[in-house]
């Protein structure tokens, strides 16, 4: 590893910043901020808070897939390879599942899914005071 990116490893593709996973990334972000506004949109016009819920949750539905894939290869490829099994059995590992190992550990790491858990945190708490301002200040 260097400069928080893998070096020949087996899952490079997953485990580096893609096109593809900066795409489903800034999809994730749009739906969080779009389901967010929608009490605020609801109270300008609710057609734009109709839009809002569609867009955020059509969002949702499209990166959670694409999480979901991305976990269940990884899954998968944990299984075929026995990696558990060899873990608790404290099995010495081969090189490939070393390879493997360092790809599951680069993947969990990633600056995306840490930047995304605080985006998300943020909006959802801007939403729920402005919820609150709406609902009982205004």
């Amino acid at each position: 590893m260097a400069d928080k990116k893998c070096i020949d490893c087996v899952q490079k593709k997953q485990c580096n910043d893609s096109l593809t996973a900066w795409i489903f990334f800034i999809i994730g972000l749009v739906a969080t901020v779009a389901i967010r506004i929608v009490t605020v949109l609801m109270n300008v016009n609710p057609l734009y808070g109709k839009i809002a819920w569609y867009v955020g949750v059509g969002g949702f539905v499209i990166f959670f897939i694409y999480r979901f894939n991305i976990n269940r290869s990884l899954a998968k490829i944990i299984d075929q390879e026995k990696l558990i099994d060899a873990a608790r059995n404290r099995e010495s590992l081969s090189d490939d599942q070393y390879e493997l190992v360092a790809a599951i550990l680069c993947n969990i790491r990633s600056e995306k899914e840490r930047l995304n858990y605080f985006f998300i945190f943020v909006v959802s708490a801007l939403a729920l005071i402005i919820a609150l301002y709406f609902d009982f200040v205004k």
